[in-house]
């Protein structure tokens, strides 16, 4: 590190964020402008890493500053291909955020070979002048090929389809003991009950099915069963460390990473029909209105009658001669009440439009398809959200006297500062939109977003509005949930695949049998829930990663071919355009824009041509031809057709 001569005015500690040229930038609370820092005064910070960096004193224009040290790393691993020059091995990293090549020496290499996909691990980095030293972890294949681009993405962000042995071993050791006598012990009973699951067709694991019988007297009896994974993953366990550490599983267009080994997420923890399994249940009586008349959780015991996939649920809701018809008729009914009364109370329509790829043999995109959300998705949602939302009530408040501990799903409201912004860019597309005490009312929101169904904006609106909420995380201090209208929120009903819901399932345990877990036990709560709102974000990062590539390979066959987008973005250097049947998202550069000199006008958020005053602006439909592809990159370069 270089020894500081000059006056800084202030020395603090943040996030530090690379751009793709190299430069850092860093959020100061009560500045509007980020802190700027040049390249040469990075001190090997990395893209998310912590740093203490100091403020240059006021000058003209931007402030800048100078990282001092850095306090923790975002990640130390990075693939790419293994490159060599002037007889020196090296990575260049896939990671655009990522500055520097990384030197690997001979004795390092662990069998890889120059051109082939690898990850790397920094071991060594004194000097911010040199270049890192790392060492090879993994050999991950060929360049472009769909293994080796997959496991590159997933391995970066910290997720790997291998589990220790010591895991799998425990895992099958659970699996082979299978369901015993005496874990049928102090569980209600539901084998009698009709129970059946509802989940896409190319899902592997079940972990939430729903029981349903009639009372009479227009009342309903709804179970929701969620998978007992705490009782054979326990504190301390190996399974239980892995599952900590990786947090969540991870779901890339061709794969999923689980959390736990398949031996319990695709089996024993999975509610098949026409088996036993253990689960942990809320079960509800709701009357014709879908108002809540009772409720009781605790161990149960199910035996699933039947397996749907949503198209086969969807079916069976239209269709009176269908299996469950009836009973999934009702269950659809209450749905819409429960989900009517959430929009009543302030709830907000978040929905996005999502596509799906249909691969070859070789992993290679043939096809795109959009997802369809019918009611039977909808249905399973408003019952897994009425889960979450009563097991938080219940311990929340049956906690309360004491100061109980427990893990929330928190949605913080939206910062005023987000909230004008988005009001100034809806205006600027036309859109009359008030702001009462610095925040639009959820109600005037919905409204535009219902009023854009199917029009050309609705998407960039939609991503607009995503773009200016706070980001659902993890925490022990409940501040609600916005986006649901829920004043208390958890996530009990996917054990399976998010560890969150682990740790509340053993909370409603203790809480169940009276033990009570203190305020000394707040820290542990409170770091389970940092660090796994950092693995669902990295997870999310993944998983857009992997669309993102399939999106530009998709369009890499494709060059010359005319397509029609939506304008999705614009800025001073292009156009940002969304192909309208895939999603496909690409840039045309202003200096393609051939026919008029353009200047882009901010307040507008639109293109002008200074000759002939053509105008470009969100949600424009426009034809496209597809220029060029950059697979390292991930980006696609279109041109107006």
């Amino acid at each position: 590190m270089k020894k500081k001569t000059k006056k800084f005015e202030k020395v603090l500690q943040g996030v530090i964020s690379i751009s793709s040229k190299g430069t850092g930038y860093i959020k100061v609370p009560d500045q509007e402008e980020d802190i700027e820092i040049e390249h040469k005064d990075l001190n090997t910070a990395l893209h998310n890493d912590t740093v203490e960096f100091s403020i240059n004193p006021k000058g003209g224009g931007r402030r800048t500053g100078e990282v001092n040290k850095i306090i923790s790393r975002a990640k130390i691993g990075f693939s790419g291909v293994l490159e060599k020059e002037k007889g020196a091995f090296f990575l260049k990293p896939d990671d655009t955020k990522m500055y520097t090549d990384i030197l690997i020496s001979e004795k390092n290499l662990n069998g890889a070979k120059i051109g082939q996909k690898i990850y790397v691990e920094i071991i060594s980095w004194q000097d911010s002048e040199k270049a890192p030293e790392g060492k090879v972890l993994k050999i991950l294949g060929k360049p472009g090929e769909n293994n080796a681009e997959m496991h590159a993405i997933a391995i970066e962000k910290g997720f790997d389809n291998d589990f220790p042995i010591k895991v799998e071993e425990e895992a099958l050791k659970i699996k082979n003991s299978g369901i015993k006598a005496e874990d049928y012990k102090d569980r209600r009973d539901f084998r009698k009950i009709l129970t059946f699951t509802i989940d896409p067709e190319d899902a592997k694991d079940f972990d939430d099915a729903l029981s349903f019988r009639e009372n009479g007297k227009d009342e309903y009896e709804i179970g929701i069963h969620i998978a007992d994974v705490t009782h054979y993953v326990k504190i301390g366990s190996e399974l239980d460390r892995e599952a900590k550490k990786r947090g969540t599983s991870v779901y890339l267009v061709d794969r999923t990473i689980p959390m736990l080994p398949e031996e319990l997420s695709n089996d024993l923890c999975s509610l098949v029909p026409n088996k036993d399994r253990l689960t942990m249940s809320a079960v509800f009586t709701l009357d014709k209105n879908a108002n809540v008349k009772n409720s009781w959780f605790g161990p149960t015991i199910i035996h699933s009658q039947k397996r749907f996939t949503y198209e086969e649920a969807e079916e069976s809701i239209k269709k009176e001669t269908l299996p469950l018809h009836k009973e999934l008729s009702i269950l659809n009914t209450l749905a819409k009440k429960l989900n009517k009364e959430r929009f009543a109370n302030g709830a907000i329509s978040l929905e996005q439009e999502e596509v799906k790829f249909v691969l070859d043999k070789d992993g290679k995109p043939i096809k795109v398809i959009k997802k369809v959300r019918g009611d039977s998705n909808k249905l399973i949602e408003e019952f897994m959200l009425l889960a979450n939302k009563k097991v938080a009530e219940t311990i929340s408040k049956g906690t309360k006297k004491e100061g109980g501990v427990f893990v929330y799903r928190i949605h913080d409201n939206p910062s005023k500062e987000k909230m004008t912004d988005l009001a100034f860019f809806l205006r600027g597309l036309g859109h009359k939109i008030s702001l009462i005490d610095g925040m639009i009312p959820t109600k005037e929101i919905n409204t535009l977003l219902k009023s854009l169904e199917g029009k050309n904006e609705e998407n960039t609106v939609n991503r607009a509005v995503i773009r200016s909420m706070a980001k659902a995380i993890y925490s022990t201090k409940n501040v609600g949930h916005y986006g649901l209208a829920f004043e208390y929120y958890a996530h009990f009903t996917s054990p399976i695949r998010r560890y969150p819901d682990i740790v509340v399932h053993r909370l409603l345990n203790d809480y169940l049998k009276g033990v009570k877990v203190g305020k000394e036990k707040l820290n542990i709560y409170e770091e389970i829930s940092r660090y796994s709102s950092e693995r669902e974000k990295f997870a999310s990062d993944a998983e857009r990663s992997s669309i993102k590539y399939k999106q530009v390979e998709y369009m890499s066959s494709r060059l010359g071919q005319k397509f029609e987008g939506i304008i999705s973005g614009i800025t001073e250097w292009g156009i940002y355009v969304e192909e309208i049947g895939t999603k496909c998202e690409g840039l045309i550069r202003v200096r393609d824009l051939e026919d008029d000199y353009y200047i882009f006008n901010e307040k507008k958020l639109e293109l002008v041509g200074q000759k002939k005053k053509k105008k470009y602006r969100l949600g424009d439909k426009i034809k496209i031809k597809v220029k060029s592809v950059d697979l390292e990159k991930k980006t696609i370069d279109y041109t107006l057709a």
